[in-house]
């Protein structure tokens, strides 16, 4: 009954969209698998909610393509010789969606505002000194300049103020909350307004008109060219992937996110075009370093040499992805020839090792889960079969996500089969999985040098130097095998031909550029 009641809703959404569409044809219709959380940038949000309202705000910087950062709503950063004092100047002619213009004091308020524990800002922590790196002040000498201070020198504080978790640190007119001081709507700086939220069903953006592009004769990522030219953007409330797939095929939905098993027959569909929407988000395998087995290095090792990287990510992407065994993603500028060395498929060099450590047979276990957008399940079947050929008793237990989370959390498991989120700047993604497990029961890496380097490569804001770190670290994790990286997060998408120009980066979807056939 239950499914039954789905379908029919489903078919109601996609009736209704189509109407809609029949009478507003500049407007494009994106399926999302969930409704967004709010409409406050970095508050109350998850990945759905960042992808909407990021095309309605911005920050003073922003992340290119290749996860450095460039100025945004600011057109000039100048960082003084010690490192403590940024001096941002402002870009010109900028406008509110009320049309009022964008200065210093938008942005000291913006900043205030964010600072303020009752905003409950989900990055506080990483700007009040929690973190480590606290700023002291921040003033406006005059209208276009803004002049922030810290306390010690940071070579992530732009990365955390361009983070999309982080609402991009979105500078908002005033009158984005009430007189009270409780949200109300976001009035940002973006490509879109704010128009609609119907809860649990759409929101609506519309294109403003009076957007001010950054500079740029192309897109790059959150930067470069960005110009509003469809006048309308419905974000579609569609929970049931069966009914996005019904909604592509039939032209109810323009845009929308498909399971990997839906590829193929979408791919065939001449109205469609099937895209792998690759970021930084990492599947992995995840070692438990302090399991009786595991904590042999050989083992580990071993594992690894059984995986055919190639054949595994290949199947678990269908075709979508490439091998990447490193913790930088493929199109960073941290991305060296030294982070290409990986693995090597050796399944005799696996069974030598196997005995040299003096394993015999013992059961070892890959968690995994079977959410629909992760490769969680498929890439423990075949790390299962693939570990069994030579010689290893590879078992599963798929759990719920909750309880992987769980088990993840606490360090409860041999092997599981796990998905890192998004971290574009290098220190940031080895820090997801590196630090001192007696503290941190959830960290893989548990290696002192290792977090030396770590340390070392969140101070340092030399390119060159950081790089070095870098590739020290990779060639360290690729030798110690704490757990082997396999591939970065590659979404599946299909889209409607009548669009063009639409494009999704770091899991969201960005609507600037994107126009209908002959609009």
């Amino acid at each position: 009954m239950l499914s039954l009641r789905l379908n029919f809703l489903g078919a109601a959404v996609l009736t209704a969209c189509a109407a809609a569409q029949a009478q507003a044809p500049a407007q494009i219709v994106v399926a999302q698998p969930a409704d967004i959380r709010s409409t406050n940038p970095g508050v109350n949000r998850d990945n759905t909610t960042d992808g909407v309202v990021l095309n309605i705000v911005e920050g003073l910087v922003a992340h290119h393509e290749n996860g450095t950062i460039g100025p945004l709503l600011a057109r000039s950063i100048v960082t003084s010789p010690d490192g403590l004092t940024y001096i941002f100047k402002l870009r010109t002619n900028v406008k509110f969606h009320n049309g009022e213009p964008m200065t210093s004091a938008d942005v000291l308020w913006s900043w205030k505002r964010y600072m303020d524990p009752k905003t409950d800002w989900r990055c506080l922590s990483e700007f009040d000194g929690r973190s480590g790196v606290k700023v002291t002040s921040v003033t406006a000498p005059d209208a276009q300049t803004v002049v922030m201070q810290l306390d010690k020198p940071s070579a992530v504080f732009l990365d955390n103020l361009a983070r999309t978790d982080c609402g991009m640190t979105a500078i908002l007119h005033k009158k984005s909350v009430k007189e009270d001081g409780s949200w109300d709507k976001p009035i940002g700086t973006g490509p879109f307004k704010f128009e609609e939220w119907k809860r649990g069903e759409y929101v609506t953006l519309s294109a403003f008109a009076d957007y001010q592009s950054p500079p740029g004769s192309k897109p790059d990522g959150y930067l470069g060219l960005k110009k509003p030219l469809v006048e309308q953007v419905k974000f579609l409330t569609v929970p049931d992937m069966s009914t996005s797939k019904a909604g592509l095929q039939s032209g109810a939905i323009d845009a929308g996110q498909i399971t990997s098993s839906d590829v193929q027959e979408l791919k065939a569909n001449k109205n469609l075009t099937v895209i792998g929407a690759v970021d930084a988000g990492k599947n992995t395998l995840l070692m438990q370093t302090n399991d009786p087995l595991l904590k042999d290095e050989r083992i580990r090792q071993a594992i690894a040499l059984s995986l055919d990287m190639n054949q595994l990510v290949a199947a678990s992407s269908e075709g979508l992805a490439k091998v990447n065994n490193s913790a930088i993603q493929g199109t960073s500028a941290f991305y060296s020839a030294a982070q290409k060395k990986g693995y090597r498929y050796d399944p005799a060099k696996a069974k030598q090792l196997l005995k040299e450590a003096g394993y015999k047979g013992q059961p070892i276990v890959i968690q995994a889960n079977k959410r629909a957008h992760v490769p969680s399940f498929s890439v423990a079947v075949m790390s299962q079969a693939m570990m069994q050929a030579v010689g290893i008793n590879a078992q599963i237990e798929v759990l719920e996500w909750a309880t992987q989370l769980d088990r993840y959390n606490s360090g409860n498991y041999q092997l599981s089969s796990f998905t890192y989120s998004s971290r574009l700047d290098p220190a940031l993604s080895y820090e997801q999985f590196s630090g001192n497990k007696a503290k941190q029961p959830r960290k893989v890496w548990d290696d002192p040098a290792a977090q030396k380097l770590i340390d070392q490569s969140f101070a340092e804001a030399d390119p060159k130097k950081r790089q070095a770190l870098f590739d020290q670290l990779h060639a360290m994790m690729i030798a110690k095998t704490p757990l082997v990286i396999l591939y970065n997060v590659t979404d599946s998408w299909a889209v409607r031909k009548r669009v063009s120009g639409f494009t999704v980066w770091e899991g969201k979807p960005l609507l600037w550029n994107t126009k209908l056939a002959g609009k």
